[in-house]
C-alpha cells in the first residue's frame, strides 16, 4: 500500500471545466504544491499562470491538446503543443483522432500521434495519448497502443473525462500489458473519486492517475495510514 505521499506523487491534480475562473486555477496551484502532487493538469489557456504559480516548487504544469474530441487537425494539434511548451506546459495529454482510428485509417491516425510525441520528444517534454477508451474496441485499443510505441511517446491514457465513460481496471491493465515492455506508463484517468479506486487503478497498471478528487483521495489515505 502506497503511503499518502507517495499516491500525491503519482497524481496529476487536474482541473478541466471550462468555468473554471483565475481563482480556481490559482487555489489548484496551491492544493497541489501543498500536497507534492507530480503535476496539476490544466486547459491550454492557464498554462502561463500555471507556470509562473508553481515555478520552482517542483509540481509540474501539465495541459491537453486537441481536447476533448481529438477530432483537431493534425497541424493545428503540433501548433497548440508548440505553443503550451512554450508558455511552460511541461507534460501534454493530447486525444488521438479516435474517428480515424474507427474508420481504419492507420496512416492519419499513426501520424497524428506521432507528430506531436516527436515535438515533445525534442522539448523534452513528457507526451501522454488519450484513447477515450469507452469509444474504442479492444483491437482497437491495442492498435493505439502500438501507435504510441512507435511514436515514441511516453503515456498512454485512458479518457478524457468528458465521454460516455472512464477509466476502467480492464482497460488500465489491457493498456500496461500493451506498453510496459517498452517502457511506457499508463495514466488512469476519468471517475476515479475515491482511495479504493485510485488503489484498484494503480493495482491494475497505472503508473500515473489524472484525478479532480485528489483532496478528498488524499484524505481518505491519510486516515487509512494512522
Amino acid at each position: 500500500m502506497l503511503a499518502p505521499a507517495q499516491l500525491a506523487g503519482l497524481m496529476d491534480h487536474t482541473l478541466l471545466k471550462p468555468e473554471a475562473t483565475e481563482a480556481d486555477i490559482l487555489r489548484l496551484c496551491h492544493e497541489a504544491r501543498e500536497n507534492s502532487c507530480c503535476s496539476v493538469c490544466i486547459n491550454p489557456a492557464w498554462v502561463a499562470l500555471a507556470a509562473r504559480e508553481l515555478a520552482g516548487s517542483g509540481v509540474k504544469v501539465c495541459t491537453v491538446v486537441g481536447f476533448p474530441l481529438g477530432a483537431t487537425l493534425t497541424s493545428v494539434k503540433v501548433n497548440e503543443a508548440s505553443r503550451v511548451i512554450e508558455l511552460g506546459a511541461q507534460e501534454v495529454d493530447m486525444v488521438l483522432n479516435v474517428g480515424a482510428l474507427k474508420s481504419g485509417q492507420q496512416q492519419l491516425a499513426s501520424y497524428d500521434i506521432f507528430a506531436v510525441a516527436q515535438l515533445c520528444r525534442a522539448h523534452l517534454v513528457t507526451s501522454k495519448i488519450i484513447f477515450e477508451t469507452c469509444l474504442l474496441t479492444r483491437e482497437e485499443k491495442i492498435l493505439a497502443c502500438q501507435f504510441c510505441i512507435e511514436a515514441g511517446a511516453n503515456f498512454v491514457k485512458t479518457s478524457t473525462g468528458f465521454s460516455s465513460g472512464g477509466a476502467t481496471t480492464a482497460d488500465v491493465q489491457l493498456m500496461s500489458e500493451q506498453v510496459k515492455p517498452a517502457g511506457l506508463g499508463v495514466k488512469a484517468s476519468g471517475g476515479i473519486r475515491t482511495l479504493a479506486d485510485a488503489r484498484a487503478m494503480i493495482e491494475a497498471g497505472a503508473t500515473r492517475l489524472g484525478v479532480s478528487a485528489t483532496l478528498k483521495i488524499l484524505a481518505e489515505a491519510r486516515a487509512a495510514a494512522v
